[in-house]
């Protein structure tokens, strides 16, 4: 996952509102969104090369997703897969926010560079493991890329501007939310970080939506969650031919989303 906007407890409708990106190489197998037949409360894409996933949530209303943090000058030798951390938040429901926190703290510098939100959908927390600061995410809408929350980086504040707009009606639809994150442009180069890999791949990359050969946007998911606990997850995957996106409707166990 390389770019999610979010909004939380941020319209009279919805306690949860989040659309991302999975940017990654065309030749890394995944399986689209289902219900995990070994934990059929997850629901979750998966990434078959190393059995994780990138984002997911569960029908208690514990919701995880993590992106990379793009720096090729720091990086682990042999590290573990960090799909892994959300994949065994999400299966294990008996792991409390605190318990997680103690478990990044702990282990979090075996992996390469990451940031993962992981939470409840209406108490959601962030924690990186490159130097930023970690903790509860307060209300509001939010962006995250391959580098610190809210950073600004040009797409990323693209990303949130659209959703802002989007808030400002009184029902949104997930097919805004997929349109909103299709926009193939690059941004000007004097707006673009340094993150260590180059103008051109730092252009290539720049765009919400990603076009390439080897490597681009593969999919994009959409969680909105309405506060008497109803969850709507629609992913849609931009493979060759494109398909029709997925949906999946539920009401959280255990009462209403905030």
């Amino acid at each position: 996952m390389c770019l999610l906007a979010f909004a939380i407890d941020s319209h009279p409708r919805y306690s949860l509102v989040l659309a991302a990106n999975r940017d990654e190489f065309l030749d890394r197998g995944a399986e689209p969104a289902a219900f995990w037949d070994e934990s059929p409360h997850l629901l979750a894409g998966r990434d078959l090369q190393a059995g994780g996933t990138w984002l997911g949530i569960t029908t208690s209303g514990r919701l995880a997703a993590i992106t990379n943090y793009r720096d090729p000058r720091q990086q682990v030798a042999t590290p573990p897969s960090r799909g892994s951390l959300v994949a065994e938040y999400l299966r294990d429901d008996s792991m409390t926010t605190i318990d997680m926190q103690a478990h990044l703290q702990r282990s979090g510098e075996r992996y390469d560079g990451f940031n993962l939100i992981y939470g409840r959908v209406n108490e959601l927390y962030y924690f990186t493991n490159r130097g930023g600061s970690s903790g509860p995410i307060s209300p509001g809408v939010h962006g995250l890329s391959n580098h610190l929350l809210d950073s600004r980086w040009p797409k990323l504040v693209e990303a949130r501007r659209r959703l802002e707009e989007l808030l400002q009606r009184d029902m949104i639809q997930p097919s805004e939310l997929l349109l909103a994150m299709a926009d193939p442009n690059p941004f000007a180069d004097h707006l673009l970080p340094d993150t260590g890999i180059g103008p051109e791949f730092e252009r290539f990359l720049s765009p919400i939506f990603i076009v390439g050969e080897r490597y681009a946007t593969r999919s994009t998911s959409v969680i909105i969650v309405e506060r008497n606990g109803m969850v709507s997850f629609t992913e849609k995957s931009h493979g060759r031919p494109a398909t029709t996106p997925l949906s999946f409707n539920f009401r959280l166990k255990g009462g209403a989303g905030g």
